[in-house]
This record gives C-alpha cells, sequence and structure tokens, in this order.
C-alpha cells in the first residue's frame, strides 16, 4: 500500500469517527451528522489537507466545527 493509499485510509476513518461523535455529543442522527459535517468549510479543509487539519483528534476537529460554524446545529 502507497502513501496515498495509506492517507486516504486514515481520513476515511477520521471522518467516521468524527461524524459519530458530533451525533453522539450533540443527540442527533448519524443522518444529521453526516449532514452538518458534509455541508461544513471544515470537511473541504480536511479533503483537500489544509493547514494539517486531516491530523488533529477528532474530538478536537468536533470542537472546531462547533465554535466556528454554530449555524450548522441549528438547522
Amino acid at each position: 500500500m502507497d502513501d496515498r493509499a495509506l492517507e486516504q485510509v486514515y481520513q476515511e476513518n477520521l471522518e467516521e469517527r468524527l461524524i459519530s461523535y458530533i451525533a453522539e455529543e450533540n443527540g442527533i442522527s448519524l443522518e444529521k451528522a453526516m449532514a452538518i459535517y458534509y455541508g461544513s468549510k471544515l470537511s473541504n479543509k480536511i479533503n483537500q489537507g489544509n493547514e494539517g487539519m486531516q491530523y488533529l483528534d477528532y474530538k478536537v476537529l468536533a470542537d472546531l466545527l462547533k465554535e466556528t460554524e454554530p449555524e450548522l446545529f441549528e438547522k
């Protein structure tokens, strides 16, 4: 497995953990948590590898998301 494939697997696992954590911490469904995450600017930063966001802990990322994009949680 090359570095790119490993990075892809890591990112997929990160997104799964992050979405599950968002759902659990906010008492919402996984579907709602997915809509919040994939509708966020944070998901774009993670997917593009901007600012090293993809290497942060999923709990830190969830806190960042709620802090920087609170409107996504109000819908």
